[in-house]
């Protein structure tokens, strides 16, 4: 196997209002898609994120659907600054994100915080700042 992603894929229970989040809110470049069908397709760099409902992808991965709880994955966007960290979760949650962690300095040097989208699903923003001690 090589080592790399090249989709990931959100269990959603609104598509509708999943799309309109990643797409309007957020800004990610939707790939073109038939008014009926059930998944959703950005282009990221580097990736793909896909958005399906979340009973049908329980179902694919012959899995139960319910809740759980904390799933033990996030997904992360590393930027540039601390203000870019700032920025994207005022962005996140003017789309009607949830901001579960504010930004603040981190014990691994950096400083980030964390978001949900609208399924709970958790972004962490970061800014890895990197020194050369």
């Amino acid at each position: 196997m090589e080592p790399r992603i090249t989709l990931v894929t959100l269990g959603v229970e609104d598509l509708d209002e999943a799309i309109n989040f990643y797409r309007d809110g957020l800004g990610f470049p939707m790939h073109d898609r038939e008014e009926d069908s059930d998944v959703a397709f950005f282009e990221l760099e580097g990736t793909w994120l896909s958005l399906y409902p979340r009973d049908l992808l329980a179902e694919d991965a012959t899995v139960s659907d319910e809740e759980t709880g904390f799933s033990g994955v996030t997904l992360a966007h590393n930027v540039p600054s601390k203000d870019g960290v700032e920025s994207i979760l005022m962005e996140a949650e003017a789309a009607g994100g949830r901001i579960v962690k504010p930004a603040q300095d981190v014990f691994w040097g950096g400083y980030s915080g964390y978001f949900a989208d609208l399924d709970g699903h958790l972004w962490e923003v970061a800014y890895p700042e990197l020194t050369d001690e």
